[in-house]
């Protein structure tokens, strides 16, 4: 059985547990997990997977909308068994790649149109399940062994993140030209080096946000963005809230029992 279903969360904390798995993905908006005492939250840039049984907490962040898959094994043909059991062997919170993106909007936005069409909904659910299992398990595989030092070029990268970091800079610093440190910078980790500098701001810009008390234009200038409405318009953009909103909320502070 699988069910394809869009769904605002509101702000209040839940948590229950149910016998199926559960994929919850952001069309808009973000929202705070907890999974067997696992947090993360879901946002454009992180799905949650939530194996069935898990106990789990939840909560809305501002406005949002969840595109949320049902999965129950029940019924479910063999070769697709081993996919459920791979993708929900523990609880994850997957990075999602700018393709991913794009085919999750155009699910949401056919759900939004024709939701009460049951075989379209489980046709949509379907693509985009096997499309995360192959990013998690199957490209991998196929990918060529990189020679990029990941771990040097996010050091670097995080030791300049407040000022403009151009492609052609950290192809140096990997000693390659940029059209090949491009390729290899895709390749290994589903994000072009854009992409990847963005979201390593807005990660760092939404945590001193939630942690610390620095007025907004100085996170602004602390994370690279030209300017507070630069910063403003990111945020609303890829994560959907505003920085005001993203202060005023506790990611980490949902119930226990």
């Amino acid at each position: 059985m699988l069910e394809a279903r869009l769904l605002r969360l509101d702000d209040q904390a839940h948590h229950h547990a149910h016998d199926h798995h559960q994929l919850v993905m952001s069309v808009a908006g973000r929202a705070a997990f907890e999974v067997d005492g696992r947090g993360g939250e879901v946002c454009r840039m992180r799905a949650c997977l939530v194996p069935g049984d898990a106990r789990h907490e939840f909560a809305g962040v501002g406005d949002n909308r969840m595109l949320i898959l049902d999965l129950d094994e029940q019924g479910t043909p063999a070769e697709d068994l081993e996919l459920l059991g791979r993708l929900f062997e523990t609880p994850r919170y997957p990075e999602l790649d700018a393709d991913f993106h794009n085919l999750l909007s155009y699910a949401g936005a056919e759900l939004a149109r024709y939701g009460s069409d049951p075989m379209l909904a489980r046709s949509l659910g379907g693509i985009l399940l096997r499309a995360l299992y192959l990013r998690l398990f199957g490209e991998a595989q196929r990918r060529p062994v990189s020679s990029l030092d990941i771990e040097r070029l996010d050091s670097y990268i995080q030791g300049n993140l407040s000022r403009r970091i151009s492609v052609a800079e950290l192809a140096q610093v990997a000693c390659l030209s940029p059209s090949h440190f491009h390729a290899q910078f895709k390749d290994s980790l589903g994000l072009t080096p854009h992409q990847y500098l963005l979201k390593t701001r807005l990660d760092r810009a939404a945590r001193l946000l939630r942690e610390s008390e620095q007025p907004l234009v100085r996170i602004a200038e602390e994370c690279g963005f030209s300017s507070q409405s630069a910063l403003t318009t990111a945020m609303r953009r890829y994560l959907g809230l505003t920085p005001k909103r993203l202060r005023g909320a506790d990611m980490t502070s949902l119930p226990h029992d």
